[in-house]
């Protein structure tokens, strides 16, 4: 077999299949490696996305991992523990005007407090259900890279005023602004960071008790960002008037739990579920990029990067 891919869902693994043609040997299961029933590679070369969780005695028996992503954070800690050589691969840019639309549509659904209105649709009761207008209010987008500029363009096309926090500052016409200063003066803030060693943590309960009450978090970077249980506490303290995420701290064993809740159980996915309860909470699966335009991209720069290491035993993109 040429290559299995995991955590391949049904649309993407339609894509895959019209992209990949009838050239190449390969199987596919939704699953993550830790929940198929694999304890031995199933090919030399193995696919997965952000939630597989790569055993380290594989990395023996495979030739090389290409992960379905633009992150590869998750590729850099596995390289890090085997302490040894091995080809992984990752995808340039394919979502992102998925991923920042996604995370305005989040954001407007908080600020019109969308997820009490359909709840309270049973009983027609507009009690407690007053949103705001995000025309004019105060946007600070944390990490300004391609999704976080384009979030800061989408943000000033809905009439907010938008600032940037980023160790970087590439664009031209971002206002950039320290993180304390930029916090005191949101209404919202969005995380759209890169995830590093540095930043793990970065929104902690004493950082965003910097914002004023009544501010709205909404993470689609990854989950190791924000602390959970921290994110729960703020919302008890009405600190926090909403929060919209896409990405989960232990994310898959949350995705495990969520899927499996009889047979994983998991601290982290306790808290992300005393988190969904919350009236003016959204969660949504890791599930920013996934737009029709976004998985055609991505399914071709798979089946290009696939053709290229069978060739070449090396990726066009890699770390």
């Amino acid at each position: 077999m040429d290559i299995f891919f995991y955590e391949a869902f049904e649309e993407e693994e339609a894509s895959l299949r019209r992209h990949l043609g009838r050239g190449l040997n390969f199987e596919m299961s939704d699953k993550t490696i830790q929940e198929s029933p694999h304890r031995t590679p199933p090919a030399r070369l193995i696919s997965i996305r952000t939630q597989s969780i790569i055993p380290v005695d594989w990395a023996k028996s495979i030739d090389g991992v290409l992960s379905r992503s633009t992150g590869y954070d998750h590729l850099r800690a596995y390289l890090d523990t085997i302490a040894a050589p091995l080809p992984c691969g990752y995808l340039e840019e394919y979502a992102t005007r998925a991923v920042a639309e996604h995370a305005v549509a989040v954001l407007t659904s908080l600020f019109r407090r969308m997820p009490a209105q359909v709840r309270q649709m049973a009983s027609f009761d507009r009690n407690g259900l007053t949103g705001s207008e995000f025309g004019g209010k105060n946007l600070l987008v944390v990490g300004v890279g391609r999704i976080g500029s384009e979030i800061v363009r989408l943000g000033q096309g809905i009439g907010m005023n938008v600032k940037g926090v980023d160790i970087v500052r590439r664009h031209p016409g971002v206002q950039y602004v320290a993180r304390d200063e930029g916090l005191a003066w949101a209404d919202a803030v969005v995380c759209a960071m890169n995830l590093t060693p540095e930043n793990r943590g970065y929104f902690s309960a004493p950082v965003l008790k910097k914002a004023k009450p009544g501010i709205i978090f909404v993470n689609i970077a990854r989950g190791e960002h924000a602390v959970t249980r921290d994110l729960v506490q703020l919302l008890e303290q009405r600190h926090l008037a909403g929060v919209g995420l896409d990405v989960f701290e232990a994310e898959p064993d949350v995705a495990s739990s969520f899927r499996n809740p009889s047979g994983h159980r998991s601290e982290a996915a306790e808290l992300v579920r005393t988190l969904g309860a919350y009236p003016n909470v959204v969660l949504t699966p890791h599930n920013a990029f996934n737009t029709v335009e976004a998985v055609e991209r991505k399914s071709e720069m798979t089946a290009r990067q696939i053709r290229h290491f069978l060739q070449h035993k090396r990726f066009l993109w890699s770390l």
